[in-house]
């Protein structure tokens, strides 16, 4: 973590300027390792310094930035400024950087980058954010998955910033579509296969009357005459959809659980449509809402004001719509928890419906609405199991256990483990989740079960594997990576790329927070891996005098407790065995 070196930098900045350290902060940023030589430690911006008025615009950038070179001075900390074509570069002195890292990572290892200068701003925020959202007797196909372990790398993210985060599932448990299920569960259902298998009972009647109504205007009449006693609360109608939810919920909770995650609240669409009502009528006082020729009630959302683009907010029978209820619950969030920040987590063809709600809500002025934001996730192709085509989530968890308890049963360096299944199924998640991860999660990928689990490369395989070697060293020497150690023994290339890189990694938890995107963090750890890799075969612990041990031992300990927490943050429960 770079604190203590970006303020000896910005220090001198400061007196050269005349302006506070705190202001040069952001300028300043490690620079990432290079496989081929031990590169500067920091980088100074200097257009960052002209951008912002420090430096003046007019005359050669090369000039400026040699000039500026010329006024930083070496010191104890700082060996060398070095200006260069994109900036000034720093070296620092390794042995107070291995000191200082080892230092940070001793006292609170658990802290360890996240209570960095800057976060200045980002600590004590609520933020709310919304994610997994199922839809009730709908496939809970890939899409869910990634929204799942998006939402939940962003919450753990914020948590971890020292934000206040309230997760929320958004069920999609209301709507026309639950005409056409209580229409069909009164035609087709059975409590006895409802209480067997909910999940897969729901999808089949739903599926079965579905097909039936695109020929069948009688069907299309039945649902959409239970959804109207469903709004109109029909007390038989509400007490079937109650019974469809409940066990529906139970049933993803214990899903949930396996993937290690939780909810704060399990909402939905219909906690909100009593609400609906009230926004129409909002809307109406606020002279927003319109009539269309056709009696749908919409909100003109186009920027000139001539309805070339406008949001419906009610059909014509006067039932409401997704996005009103979406209105409702935003409303509704805003007044119960009072957040800073709320986050959506959805597919990106939901692009333009979270455009439309923001406009809506500010022009209903509410200025937090632009402090929503939506973060949209590309469609995941060819994810199968052995089964067949994916219908629920348990499928993919199982087909990921499954398959990676059989590479390990095959593996000739796998340890005798107390429950295989257990390790199994955490490092197939861990697997599911970094092959995600990998890339913008705006991006479409192709799923492949081989590449996804493969031991070698960028996997979760090889994260999982890294963590559990270097918790087995650690075991092997118990309590000797406490003692205290001389980092003058931790001067080779392999340590001290390792402490470049551990330098590195307040940056790439900010932006990560910045882009609400877990691949930053992915890469860095795949790096850490490959560079800790690399030194676990040059710089042996067994049979080296028993300070270089030491030494060693509490550069890999530092390694593995980042290791760790960052795995953590992705969502990825670490082994310590495989």
């Amino acid at each position: 973590m770079a604190c203590f070196f970006r303020r000896k930098i910005a220090t001198q900045l400061s007196r050269i300027f005349g302006h506070k350290e705190d202001v040069f902060i952001p300028a300043i940023s490690a620079i990432p390792v290079s496989k081929k030589q031990i590169s500067p430690d920091l980088k100074l911006s200097v257009s960052s310094l002209v951008s912002n008025g420090f430096l003046s615009s007019d005359g050669d950038f090369k000039t400026t930035t040699e000039s500026l070179a010329r006024q930083l001075k070496a010191d104890e900390v700082i060996e060398e400024v070095i200006p260069s074509r994109g900036g000034i570069h720093f070296r620092i002195n390794k042995i107070i950087l291995a000191k200082k890292l080892l230092e940070q990572l001793h006292k609170d290892p658990q802290r360890f980058g996240v209570q960095s200068e800057i976060f200045r701003g980002v600590h004590g925020r609520k933020t709310l954010v919304e994610f997994s959202s199922p839809n009730i007797a709908k496939k809970f196909h890939a899409g869910h998955l990634r929204s799942t372990i998006i939402g939940n790398f962003i919450s753990n993210l914020k948590v971890a910033l020292g934000n206040e985060v309230i997760r929320v599932n958004y069920l999609g448990d209301w709507g026309m579509q639950f005409g056409l299920l209580g229409a069909g569960f009164q035609r087709l259902g059975s409590q006895d296969k409802l209480r067997d298998n909910p999940l897969q009972h729901l999808f089949d009647v739903y599926v079965h009357i579905n097909r039936e109504a695109e020929n069948d205007e009688s069907i299309q009449e039945a649902a959409r005459e239970f959804f109207r006693r469903l709004e109109d609360g029909d007390e038989q109608s509400l007490s079937l959809w109650k019974q469809f939810r409940e066990i529906t919920v139970d049933e993803y909770k214990r899903i949930y659980k396996r993937l290690g995650v939780h909810f704060d609240h399990y909402s939905g669409e219909s906690f909100h449509q009593s609400k609906t009502q009230d926004v129409l009528q909002q809307l109406r006082d606020l002279g927003l809402l319109k009539v269309t020729e056709k009696g749908t009630g919409v909100v003109d959302v186009s920027p000139t004001g001539d309805m070339s683009n406008y949001a419906i907010v009610q059909r014509s029978d006067g039932t409401s719509l997704y996005i009103t209820r979406d209105i409702a619950a935003a409303l509704d969030r805003k007044e119960k928890y009072d957040f800073d920040d709320m986050i959506y987590v959805t597919d990106k063809s939901q692009g333009v419906h979270f455009r439309q709600l923001f406009q809506i809500l500010l022009a209903m002025q509410h200025p937090w609405a632009e402090r929503c934001r939506h973060v949209p996730f590309g469609l995941v192709q060819g994810m199968s199991t052995r089964r067949g085509e994916v219908v629920f989530l348990e499928d993919v968890l199982d087909e990921a256990r499954n398959r990676m308890l059989r590479n390990m049963s095959q593996s000739r360096t796998t340890k005798d483990l107390d429950d295989p299944e257990d390790t199994a199924e955490k490092v197939g998640i861990s697997a599911l989740i970094v092959q995600d991860f990998k890339g913008p999660v705006t991006s479409d990928y192709k799923f492949d079960w081989d590449r996804v689990l493969q031991s070698q490369g960028d996997t979760g395989v090889f994260l999982q594997y890294t963590h559990a070697r270097l918790r087995s060293l650690i075991r092997m020497y118990d309590g000797a990576e406490e003692s205290s150690c001389d980092p003058v023994l931790l001067q080779d290339k392999r340590s001290i790329l390792i402490f470049q890189h551990l330098l590195r990694y307040d940056e790439v938890l900010h932006q990560c927070d910045q882009e609400l995107q877990p691949r930053y963090l992915v890469n860095f750890l795949m790096t850490l891996c490959h560079l800790v890799a690399s030194a676990h075969k040059e710089l042996p612990v067994k049979g080296s005098p028993s300070a270089v041990a030491q030494a060693r031992l509490q550069l890999f300990g530092g390694a593995c407790t980042v290791l760790a927490n960052g795995m953590a943050i992705l969502g990825i429960v670490p082994v310590d065995k495989m």
